[in-house]
């Protein structure tokens, strides 16, 4: 089955263009909250990684250095208290998005098989799903589906756009939902580091799943915990025979990391210290935004972790946006997300300090 890039939705950062530019229009600059992507610097400890071993002639393998998967394993152990994650069942990847759009076609789906994605969620695991040709769901709740049998079951926590995090109860509910059916469970947990009203579990932790990782896949990412979305630098892990045969399934199309970033991976992956300053950061900067939004009228929904506040005027999205981007703030309407979610917007708190206090002064005005 051939799929077309007609076959797919419409980009939908395409549709803020009007926005934009009414926001650029504004006399003090626009105030761009409508995308994730860091603007703090890169540490210098990855940095300084990546200078070290840009002498890299040779071609690195897909499976990726020694070091690096001793640093993955080292942080999903002592960060995540992880099952213990064989060797063969880590794999670093070009940023997670590539990951997740290509994961039903790696995994063999086809338009017999379902995926399941969250109610409101990330775009890209729809993509994934209509890339392979596969019938997609969308669903919250196992109890929901209980008569389905998916080949995949996508969920994300702390959830981008919302920031709901998944309780120990939800996540194992979703684990033994999978396995009665012989499910691959792929847990999308880039955002992890930033729970700020709960604290994330991954889908790796012997009270999720028992002690054993059958059928279980973690994705994590360097992009938000370290500022290294420039580098597209993340990798997946869990099952060992099932990451092995994306690893082989990979070598064929080079799905190779460059060794540099490999370097800088492993050097970030073995500090804790930048992204406790690194959250320091954002907690300031939602100390200051959250309750300008809300004194501006909006109500904030969900928003326990991630790096987004999840709001709402109980009027269409797009409205909201229109209402802001007059001000100069740029944000993402909530229809980006899917049907359920049309009447929200996200607000990134990617922002710069100077940037976030003048969208707060704004909304005051």
């Amino acid at each position: 089955m051939r799929v077309r890039s007609r076959d797919l939705p419409d980009f939908p950062w395409d549709s803020l263009a009007g926005a934009k530019a009414r926001a650029l229009a504004h006399p003090d600059g626009i105030v761009d909250l409508s995308v994730g992507t860091p603007v703090d610097p890169t540490p210098e400890l990855g940095r300084r990684a990546l200078i070290e071993a840009a002498n890299a002639p040779g071609y690195p393998t897909v499976w990726g250095t020694s070091t690096l998967r001793s640093s993955i394993r080292r942080y999903l152990a002592t960060r995540w208290d992880a099952v213990p994650v064989a060797d063969e069942g880590v794999l670093p990847v070009i940023g997670t998005k590539e990951l997740v759009a290509a994961l039903p076609h790696l995994l063999g789906l086809g338009p017999d098989d379902i995926v399941v994605i969250p109610r409101v969620a990330y775009p890209t695991y729809e993509v994934g799903g209509r890339l392979a040709g596969a019938r997609v769901v969308a669903c919250d709740d196992p109890d929901e589906i209980e008569a389905l049998s998916p080949a995949l079951v996508w969920i994300n926590s702390p959830a981008n756009p919302h920031g709901e995090i998944l309780s120990r109860q939800r996540l194992a509910g979703w684990v033994n939902y999978c396995r009665a059916r012989g499910s691959v469970l792929a847990s999308d947990e880039c955002y992890g580091e930033f729970g700020w009203e709960a604290e994330p579990v991954s889908v790796l932790h012997r009270s999720v799943n028992g002690g054993a990782l059958e059928g279980l896949l973690a994705v994590h990412s360097l992009s938000k915990r370290s500022n290294l979305a420039g580098y597209r630098a993340g990798f997946v892990a869990g099952e060992a025979e099932m990451v092995s045969d994306l690893r082989e399934l990979r070598k064929h199309a080079g799905g190779i990391v460059p060794a540099p970033v490999q370097a800088a991976m492993a050097a970030l992956l073995d500090d804790q210290s930048h992204v406790v300053e690194q959250r320091g950061r954002y907690l300031a900067r939602r100390a200051v935004l959250r309750p300008a939004l809300e004194a501006a009228g909006f109500r904030v929904e969900h928003s326990e972790g991630s790096l987004y506040l999840w709001c709402t005027r109980d009027e269409d999205g797009r409205a909201s946006v229109d209402w802001l981007a007059d001000r100069g703030i740029l944000v993402a309407p909530g229809d980006f997300y899917g049907a359920a979610s049309a009447r929200h917007v996200r607000v990134a708190l990617t922002a710069t300090d100077e940037r976030i206090a003048s969208g707060a002064a704004r909304l005051a005005r």
